[in-house]
């Protein structure tokens, strides 16, 4: 009898220690993700709102996507949210949130999972794409509201609802557009440090907003090069050379970000963020870019730099091979190298942490 309980007990820890090893092995499920910025996320919110000119939906968009279709992200595949939620191992994005809202029957399902509130051409400032027709940061987030209300419609409690989303990852990629429109008025209502000021304080509010609403988890991109676009090349300098003074507000626009963030995560408990110094990332890349199997860093791969992307513009070839697909937008290859630094790289790029140490994934 003593050696059969023995045998027993053998077994028990055996079967034990088997189970645990394999929770062990076994990655924890991907988090939710709620997605917000501009067209460097968008994965098609502005197909959804008829009047805006702010659009991909067509060819030559999508010729790497499956079956070569035309989605509305702003690229010839993939973009960065794709990249991003893929190392999560999602199999997908989550969808925009105005495709959602028109499937009512599974709406409350599917918000659980993520939502996509990024708007190409929208910006940190209410105004910046009105005239596109697009939705502002501000407009976003009341989105991601009607997505908290929902949700604690469904658990009974707001405690519930704010365990949930503080297991979400909150992913923000947004302010080139306000930058822009900025340097393109030619009669600027404010001057260049008003500027700075107003765009940093929106933004910190935005998050603030977001933290209230039940936001912990923060992965943050900041503004590129953008004075190194095919459109600034063209338009602003006229020599396929860098625009200096919207390099200097993108590398403004990073030290102001992670500031503010240090500033607020230091006065709540519970919030972890990851800022993604975009502008430092895409400079070390273009530094050394045949190591990184680029030979175009200036030229957009489809159209050019004062005509954009569209069914009667030439393309190249070698994609994969192109920094940008169009005259603002990385290719699906640069998308893909900005994700895995987002996930792999260590201070300065990321700060304080990047977005493998902050939800705890290995890639």
């Amino acid at each position: 009898m003593a050696k059969t309980c023995f045998h027993g007990v053998f077994v028990s820890i055996a079967v034990t220690s088997l189970l645990l090893l394999q929770a062990e092995a076994s990655p924890p499920p991907p988090p939710a993700v709620y997605i917000f910025g501009d067209s460097t996320l968008d994965v098609g919110t502005n197909n959804f709102i008829p009047e805006c000119t702010a659009r991909a939906d067509f060819y030559f968009n999508g010729i790497d996507f499956p079956y070569s279709k035309p989605t509305g992200r702003f690229s010839n595949g993939l973009n960065t949210a794709d990249q991003i939620v893929r190392l999560l191992g999602l199999k997908k994005s989550p969808p925009p949130f105005l495709y959602l809202v028109n499937d009512p029957s599974n709406f409350q399902k599917n918000i659980l999972q993520g939502a996509n509130f990024a708007s190409g051409g929208s910006g940190i400032l209410r105004d910046t794409g009105k005239a596109k027709r697009v939705i502002p940061l501000e407009e976003q987030i009341q989105q991601f509201s009607t997505i908290r209300s929902n949700i604690t419609n469904m658990t009974g409690s707001e405690e519930a609802t704010d365990k949930i989303l503080s297991k979400a990852f909150i992913l923000i990629s947004i302010g080139s557009n306000d930058m822009f429109e900025y340097l393109r008025n030619l009669s600027k209502p404010m001057s260049l440090a008003e500027f700075n000021a107003t765009l940093i304080s929106t933004y910190e509010y935005h998050i603030e907003t977001l933290y209230e609403l039940g936001a912990r988890k923060f992965g943050i991109l900041t503004v590129p090069p953008i004075g190194c676009t095919p459109f600034a090349r063209a338009v602003f300098t006229g020599n396929n050379s860098c625009f200096e003074p919207a390099q200097a507000m993108a590398v403004q626009f990073y030290f102001d970000v992670a500031s503010s963030l240090e500033q607020f995560s230091s006065t709540v408990q519970d919030m972890k963020y990851s800022v993604g110094n975009t502008f430092l990332m895409t400079s070390v890349l273009t530094g050394d870019m045949l190591a990184f199997g680029f030979k175009n860093i200036a030229a957009a791969c489809c159209g050019n730099g004062t005509y954009g992307c569209n069914q009667t513009a030439s393309f190249c070839s070698n994609r994969d091979e192109y920094l940008f697909w169009d005259q603002f937008h990385p290719t699906q290859r640069a998308s893909e190298l900005a994700a895995l630094t987002l996930f792999g790289a260590a201070e300065p790029i990321m700060v304080p942490m990047n977005f493998s140490q902050l939800l705890g994934v290995n890639i």
